[in-house]
């Protein structure tokens, strides 16, 4: 009742059984005259309030019953727009994107690949929400562990912003950043930081006199180049800086969309930051922080979600540094911490030969962690030992070793895992 409920008095629409379509004397209507509105007129307001409430009614229950509810309000009100003409193009492009971050929240990363490429589709949509759409395909791609394929969208984004126009002077330089921060994080994923470098310079000058280009997904990104070129102090300023400064500072037009993924640029910075404290060794900072964002993501995602095993991850593994340098003895927490993150990211079994690409390295990184703790227990050696080959066969980073990354002796040469990719960079 509340869903239907909220429709009406939010959306103005009509209902005729569960979820029904609107009916068209209360909806067709009003969908019409949104239609014939210009830039953020009522078209883009009832389209803000339907993605806002999906979200909202999604995340109530964070069960198959509330995201299919909300996916079903997104698909009506899809269904109404695509009736009209082109002048709706943004307001559909809003909408595949906010189902696609639902489909992708929900562990279905193959269809919200699918929704996001959708707005390739729409001839008339903002270059702005096109470079949206190639971010969150690349996110995805990223994810699945499909890097060539994120490494060709990456490369698409930046040739359609060197051909692209209709964008003024400000929001043009915003998505220059976006754009050359998405090649970057892309080549600091495929370990090759040298290649990145070009497309960040520059960098050092936004979030002061060019803050207003500069959004959290950029600045995120350009702290995770910092952090892994060792430059961690001013990797920890950029971190902050993606937790303070708007999603899409610049670029009205998208900011629902930036507002949608803002969740996920603010956990993954509050837990890089515990990371820096943690790789500088300044546990008890790293401690607080890493906290807070284990409360943020449960929060955001529920107590059992595998995005919760990722922070969980990054606690183990600041333990585990802190009991080698200061001698303490935290085996016992270490080895909770890490057995609850590996249930929860859904690690195959040691024997599975075929492992899948999804959080793959996290999951070796938390295995190789666990295995320390256990090899240094003699009733549990030759456990720790299996649990070791397996992290390193699994393991596929090209930047450093499992070795290298579990090594907490070189500051300089650290691993990051980000939450927002579900990678380690």
């Amino acid at each position: 009742m509340a869903l239907r409920q909220v429709c009406r008095s939010r959306l103005g629409w009509g209902w005729s059984g569960r979820l029904a379509l609107p009916t068209p004397s209360s909806s067709m209507n009003r969908i019409s005259l949104f239609c014939s509105s210009v830039g953020a007129g009522p078209s883009e307001t009832v389209t803000h309030q339907m993605i806002d409430y999906a979200f909202s009614h999604a995340r109530s229950q964070r069960s198959d019953g509330s995201y299919s509810d909300a996916l079903l309000v997104l698909e009506q009100g899809l269904s109404n727009l695509q009736r009209t003409d082109k002048s709706c193009e943004n307001s559909i492009g809003k909408i595949l994107l906010a189902m696609s971050a639902l489909h992708s929240e929900r562990g279905d990363l193959a269809t919200a690949l699918d929704k996001a490429q959708l707005v390739h589709g729409l001839p008339f949509a903002s270059l702005a929400l096109r470079v949206a759409a190639l971010e969150s395909a690349t996110d995805l791609h990223l994810q699945m562990g499909q890097d060539a394929a994120s490494l060709g969208l990456a490369e698409k984004c930046l040739q359609l912003l060197s051909e692209g126009s209709g964008a003024d002077s400000v929001e043009n330089e915003a998505l220059q950043l976006q754009a050359k921060a998405l090649k970057g994080l892309v080549d600091l994923v495929l370990g090759t930081p040298e290649s990145a470098k070009p497309y960040f310079a520059g960098f050092e000058t936004c979030g002061s006199e060019k803050e207003s280009s500069f959004c959290g997904r950029v600045a995120l990104s350009y702290a995770e180049y910092l952090h892994a070129t060792g430059n961690l102090f001013l990797a920890k300023e950029y971190y902050q800086k993606a937790l303070l400064i708007s999603p899409t500072k610049g670029l009205a037009e998208t900011s629902v969309l930036g507002a949608l993924g803002m969740d996920g640029v603010h956990l993954s910075a509050n837990c890089a930051l515990g990371q820096v404290a943690t790789h500088t060794g300044k546990f008890k900072e790293a401690e607080e922080v890493l906290t807070g964002a284990l409360k943020e993501v449960e929060e955001h995602f529920g107590s059992n979600h595998p995005k919760v095993g990722m922070v969980l991850t990054c606690m183990a593994d600041m333990f585990r540094q802190k009991g080698t340098l200061d001698g303490s003895s935290t085996l016992l927490i270490q080895e909770g911490l890490y057995r609850r993150a590996i249930d929860l990211m859904k690690a195959p079994s040691l024997d599975v030969e075929d492992i899948p690409s999804l959080r793959r390295d996290i999951v070796a990184l938390a295995r190789g962690g666990y295995a320390e703790a256990l090899c240094v227990q003699q009733n549990r050696k030759s456990e720790g030992e299996r649990m070791r080959r397996w992290a390193e066969r699994a393991w596929t980073n090209r930047r450093m070793s499992l070795a290298q990354a579990l090594d907490s002796a070189d500051a300089s040469n650290v691993c990051i895992l980000d939450t927002r990719i579900e990678r380690i960079i």
